[in-house]
């Protein structure tokens, strides 16, 4: 165990704060302090732990899309490049992230990622039927996000017409990833902590937007209005949102979005609130209770 050895020479040289890490040509390759070692073995007696993989880097994930190429073609050279990228900076977990994942594209792409990389775990998404669960899961998918218009800023099922409530999406997604293996996330949907708890009873995890997006540490431009803060909170969907670089998880060019892309998200402010701990202790509190009043 590195950490326990860096740990152990520290205490057994007193005084001495930096401990270089070489290669065996002695080439330099690391470095770690003294303050990195106390912080870190703190951390193992805390309750809380950060997420970390096996070389005790924080977890790192990252979303590609399913980009066609000009004959309607997966464009798997620059897929597998991009991802084959990011893999050697150590990633661990790539999600092909569209509003439509029960597609040919996106059950292309992910099996192609599978072949390549077999290592790597893959998040697709998002579906909100059993096929889509099973298709995912037979293209190679590890987990899957469920959730097509749930969102507190999206219009999908206003705009496509598409879409059903959360908790029976995530009622028929469950019982095909209890068949195929798969782990199903509920993405969208989650304005209090008892939403946490309510689609805890059928999916794995949570993914929560709206709720961090006026948080300390989260991005947006923030504005005064009436001597209040807010913080600017897009859609994915949103037109802005498109010009910048998520067209293509709506199945849109970059080039088309002047004349027939049309917003399946909108853009809102969040008042701007404390940290993002103070957020999640919050409803931490009240996922504990919702357990506790089901026996959990």
């Amino acid at each position: 165990d590195p950490i326990a050895t860096a740990d152990k020479f520290f205490s057994d040289h007193m005084g001495i704060h930096k401990l270089l890490v070489v290669d065996e040509k002695d080439c330099l390759c690391g470095l770690y302090t003294l303050s990195d070692i106390e912080r870190i073995m703190e951390e193992t007696r805390d309750h809380l732990k950060p997420a970390r993989d096996d070389n005790f880097r924080l977890i790192c994930g990252a979303a590609v899309s399913a980009n066609r190429t000009p004959d309607g073609d997966l464009d798997e050279e620059s897929l597998l490049e991009h991802v084959g990228a990011m893999r050697d900076e150590g990633l661990d977990v790539v999600a092909v992230s569209t509003a439509h994942g029960h597609t040919k594209g996106v059950g292309d792409a992910v099996r192609s990622i599978r072949e390549e990389f077999p290592e790597i775990n893959i998040l697709a998404g998002n579906v909100t039927s059993g096929e889509g669960v099973e298709f995912l899961a037979e293209a190679g998918a590890n987990a899957i996000k469920v959730g097509q218009g749930p969102g507190s800023i999206c219009t999908t099922r206003i705009v496509a017409g598409v879409g059903i409530p959360q908790m029976t999406a995530l009622y028929v997604t469950s019982q095909a990833a209890k068949k195929t293996g798969v782990r199903i996330l509920a993405d969208g949907g989650i304005t209090k902590s008892g939403d946490i708890v309510k689609a805890l009873t059928l999916a794995d995890a949570v993914i929560c937007g709206g709720m961090l997006a006026g948080c300390r540490e989260a991005p947006g431009r923030i504005i005064e209005i009436e001597g209040k803060l807010y913080k600017q909170y897009r859609g994915m969907g949103s037109l802005e949102a498109m010009r910048e670089g998520s067209a293509a998880r709506y199945g849109h060019a970059k080039e088309d979005l002047a004349y027939k892309t049309t917003a399946e998200g909108v853009e809102a402010l969040k008042e701007v609130a404390g940290s993002a701990q103070e957020t999640l202790d919050t409803l931490v509190g009240g996922i504990r209770s919702g357990l506790g009043y089901l026996g959990a």
